[in-house]
């Protein structure tokens, strides 16, 4: 029986509460729905405001807020229309533009070699180290020579066995001359046999030969001689380029050989960077455009160059063309192996209408820029874009030069955006002669009370987005 009454009183509360509440809202209602000018309808989205206070029966009497008030969003469910947008405008100028390609990549120099020896033995010195300017010519290190000298000397001392042997050839020459010339003079005068002048004769042209071969060994012991001289002179390694030593891979008392490598010198007075250029870019590059080089070593500092060679032919597995950019380095700042970003002036316009890159914004599938109307609200201009940098690009056409368009806060723009400008004050939305319009359950803005004495209520502004509104008490007759 206790169980049974328990649920008969909670049953009378919950009753109760529902009687009073919907009491209370059709006296809102029926308060609200009379208004004066400022309308029994409410703005967008008002539905569950609360009007302004004051007698239905006066002039200006607010039921739900006339038509603007507020932040109300249409449907009177979610949020209302989009705030303001706090903009700043540029103005389209001409200016001078140069569109850049860059490429990256590690330097290197004019002429890296790796110098060995000519001929093999123990290694005696090396005169330069690591980071040493050298010159063409110079004599870097020095190999054992004490065995090629001697062979030297033993050439030398064959070369004048020739000469000699040559001397005693021409006199032994001479002699049968004399005697073959008086063979045949005797012949002619038939006091000497036949015989005797072919013996004289056989005898010089013996001795012919012989000053001939002894000429022959001499040219063979010189051609040794020459060769002998040529490996002495390998022993003393030489530069072959002007530059700096780069690398230093033995030291004195080290046997070595023509295939040991053991000193590296490069030439740094001009450098080169070898960089791919993609097929669409290729077309944009050749030799002889400029290029500016920046360096991690210099921060902000710019160094000049010049394309020098486009390779003529694509990789078919990269679809890349090798392109070598050359960069003068007198003073020898830049170092081989420094990671190097290079930018290629690919092209230039000295007049060009241009914008900064940041008021371009892609809309519908279009690029352009939003320009303010008459009612200074955003809309959209699609443009014609021409070259571009990291920071300006041309306009090809779809405006004028002098025409305004937004530059800062671009991309938070959407159509028909109310738009606001930098440094101008932001005023409330304001509702229509009746109360503020809000979202469900908003609360409007208190009417003021001119000298008069009618009551009208100014639209003001929403205390708060959401949520439901109080319950409207009834003002005494």
């Amino acid at each position: 029986m206790r169980k049974f009454v328990v649920i008969a009183i909670v049953v009378l509360v919950a009753g109760g509460a529902w009687y009073f509440v919907s009491r209370d809202d059709a006296a809102a209602a029926e308060q609200g729905g009379q208004g004066g000018p400022g309308g029994a309808q409410g703005g967008p989205g008002a539905a569950g405001g609360r009007g302004g206070r004051g007698n239905a029966n006066q002039a200006g009497g607010g039921g739900f807020g006339g038509p603007g008030g507020g932040f109300g969003g249409p449907g009177g469910g979610g949020g209302g229309p989009r705030v303001p947008m706090t903009v700043e405008l540029g103005t389209l100028k001409r200016g001078k533009l140069a569109a850049y390609l860059t490429v990256v990549g590690n330097l290197i120099g004019e002429q890296t070699v790796d110098i060995a020896p000519r001929t093999g033995g123990r290694l005696l010195d090396v005169n330069v180290k690591l980071g040493d300017r050298v010159r063409r010519g110079q004599v870097l290190a020095k190999v054992e020579d004490r065995e090629i000298v001697e062979q030297v000397r033993q050439a030398e001392a064959s070369q004048e066995v020739s000469k000699a042997t040559i001397r005693q050839r021409e006199a032994d020459l001479n002699v049968a001359r004399v005697n073959f010339d008086r063979s045949k003079n005797l012949f002619e005068r038939q006091l000497l046999a036949k015989q005797a002048l072919d013996d004289a004769e056989s005898r010089y042209l013996a001795a012919l030969a012989q000053v001939d071969l002894s000429k022959a060994q001499l040219t063979q012991n010189d051609a040794r001689l020459q060769e002998l001289r040529i490996n002495l002179q390998n022993t003393q390694v030489s530069s072959p380029v002007d530059g700096f030593v780069g690398k230093r891979t033995v030291d004195p008392g080290a046997m070595v050989n023509t295939n040991t490598a053991i000193l590296s010198v490069v030439d740094i007075s001009r450098l080169r960077l070898v960089a791919n250029v993609v097929e669409k870019d290729l077309r944009m590059v050749s030799a002889g455009d400029t290029a500016e080089v920046e360096v991690d070593a210099y921060p902000g500092e710019k160094f000049k160059g010049k394309i020098a060679r486009v390779s003529p032919v694509l990789d078919p597995a990269t679809r890349t063309a090798a392109m070598e950019v050359e960069i003068p380095n007198g003073d020898s700042r830049l170092k081989p192996g420094m990671y190097a970003r290079i930018a290629l002036t690919v092209e230039e316009r000295d007049s060009a209408l241009v914008l900064p890159k940041t008021a371009i914004v892609d809309y519908q599938s279009q690029r352009g820029v939003w320009v303010p109307n008459a009612d200074d609200r955003a809309t959209f201009v699609p443009l014609k874009l021409g070259i571009e940098n990291s920071e300006l690009i041309e306009v090809a056409g779809g405006l004028d030069e002098g025409a305004k368009f937004v530059n800062i806060g671009a991309t938070a723009v959407r159509n028909n955006d109310q738009l606001l400008y930098a440094g101008q004050a932001a005023g409330g939305g304001q509702s229509g002669p009746g109360g503020g319009g809000f979202t469900k359950g908003g609360r409007g803005g208190r009417g003021n009370f001119p000298a008069d004495g009618a009551r009208k209520f100014q639209g003001g502004q929403g205390q708060r987005p959401g949520g439901d509104g109080p319950t409207p008490r009834k003002r005494p007759q």
